[in-house]
């Protein structure tokens, strides 16, 4: 596959809409809107017009024309080349063949979620919780909506996001149920890391003898 010229997913959205025939920027940005690209992809409006100039010096876009619309000023026209169509194919099979880490903010809270006391974050994970019913709730009520005006083709993406929230909440609900109910095995630990007058020494041990090999039995 290619190496990225133009590292950039506003790039690859751009590409998918040009795609179908030539467009100015201003198009260009509204069909993008229109299609709600800017939820599937981390869209910055700003850069559209520096990515459209730097995937032209690429060879992916190239200039077919302008317009002007009364007093307004002159609006370039672009249209897909042959090297934009193989980027874009190139492209999207990376990312759908090869998976990425990618850091989201719950798992960076994840990793440090010790500094808070469990009943806490059993109280926090019910307030996930509830956000990701609502919004689970909202897309799915988007997706029936498409589904009746649009083939299933063009909202798969939409289906992957439904699929990942309802995952991401059954699996907050399980674990929010092991410290409901004191199953989860690091509480004694979590405990009392968060009393009073707990020293590191007391916590370091505690691990150590958490993770100590158990005795051979006779």
């Amino acid at each position: 596959m290619a190496k990225r010229k133009v590292n950039n997913l506003l790039a690859l959205a751009i590409l998918s809409v040009l795609v179908e025939r030539p467009m100015h920027r201003y198009e260009i940005a509204a069909k993008l809107r229109e299609r709600g690209k800017d939820q599937d992809m981390d869209i910055k409006w700003g850069s559209l017009y520096t990515v459209v100039q730097n995937m032209t010096k690429a060879g992916f876009l190239e200039v077919v024309g302008s317009e002007r619309d009364g007093a307004r000023p002159e609006r370039v026209i672009y249209r897909i080349t042959d090297a934009g169509r193989a980027e874009m194919s190139d492209w999207t099979g990376e990312l759908v063949a090869s998976p990425r880490t990618e850091h989201r903010a719950f798992t960076a809270g994840l990793s440090v979620i010790g500094a808070l006391p469990p009943e806490e974050v059993i109280d926090l994970l019910a307030t996930r919780i509830a956000a990701l019913d609502a919004v689970i709730a909202r897309v799915r009520a988007e997706l029936d909506g498409l589904a009746s005006r649009l083939p299933r083709l063009f909202v798969i993406e939409t289906e992957y996001s439904v699929a990942m929230l309802e995952a991401e909440a059954a699996w907050a609900r399980a674990w929010r149920a092991e410290l409901v109910s004191g199953e989860f095995p690091d509480l004694p630990l979590w405990r009392r890391m968060h009393e009073p007058g707990a020293s590191s020494a007391e916590l370091i041990a505690m691990v150590e003898r958490g993770f100590a090999e158990p005795e051979p039995q006779e």
